[in-house]
């Protein structure tokens, strides 16, 4: 990895560090892990998400998720080189645009993007397990693709989905966030309801809690987002639906596609 130069840090997380950079003459990004001297299970923790991204980035290929570029690692820090995304995350998006709210056509074409590329994640038989509007990335063509499979697992690994931030409980299923129930692809259907519904207001999911008090509210009370009353019906019955409490009853991404094209044709 003589070819690759780092740039600045644009963004973080528990363990990586997300930085701008230059591989073999091209825009590229680049997530860096480093595992913690102090620290062995954390350590191993960092080892095992490396290997995994790596594993399935470089199988996964979709317009709607980014591309795999390349890999290195020289204990204690692990690179994932990805291809380089101008628009910046869909939650920096959406924050730019506050109050605002997104006409209902870049809504329905921002929604399509990110359930065509989780139907193809699933069809591949994996879980992505960290959904979320930071984990999604806009092209220079406000064209969107899912990012970060950290804690992505195979469908036949699925009771080892590895839980993600603490912060991510804004975006989990309550059998994800109990951690008692095998989780199924349907934990990202319910993501997916709340990155919806954070298409269509504009705001942050239950921006007046902490994380660990959504955590107890999703699972003990059975709180979802206020769904605003100028919302498609059809749409708002999408999102209820997505974020049912029971995984049986969440649609697949290749209905919940098929819903939002007739939507869109609408």
């Amino acid at each position: 990895m003589t070819q690759l130069f780092l740039g600045h840090k644009f963004a973080s997380g528990a363990h990586s560090r997300l930085y701008h950079g230059i591989y073999k003459g091209k825009a590229v990004a680049v997530k860096v892990m480093r595992q913690p001297e102090e620290d062995e299970e954390v350590s191993r923790m960092v080892d095992r998400q490396f290997a995994h991204e790596v594993s399935l980035l470089s199988r996964l290929h979709h317009r709607n998720i980014v591309q795999f570029v390349a890999a290195c690692k020289k204990p204690p820090v692990y690179c994932v080189v990805t291809e380089y995304l101008a628009g910046g995350s869909l939650r920096g998006f959406l924050h730019k645009n506050e109050p605002s709210s997104l006409p209902l056509k870049v809504t329905l074409g921002m929604a399509m993007d990110i359930a065509r590329g989780m139907e193809y994640i699933h069809s591949q038989r994996v879980i992505h397990g960290d959904l979320k509007s930071e984990n999604l990335v806009l092209d220079s063509d406000m064209c969107v693709k899912i990012t970060d499979f950290g804690v992505a697992r195979c469908e036949a690994d699925a009771p080892s989905v590895g839980k993600a931030d603490v912060g991510t409980y804004r975006w989990m299923a309550p059998e994800m966030i109990s951690g008692k129930n095998k989780c199924s692809t349907k934990v990202d259907v319910y993501s997916f309801g709340i990155v919806l519904w954070e298409l269509v207001t504009g705001q942050v999911p239950f921006q007046e809690m902490q994380a660990v008090q959504v955590a107890y509210a999703v699972l003990h009370k059975d709180a979802r987002p206020e769904v605003p009353e100028n919302c498609p019906s059809a749409l708002a019955a999408l999102m209820r639906r997505c974020w049912s409490a029971n995984p049986d009853k969440r649609p697949g991404f290749p209905e919940i596609v098929n819903t939002l094209e007739q939507l869109d044709d609408s």
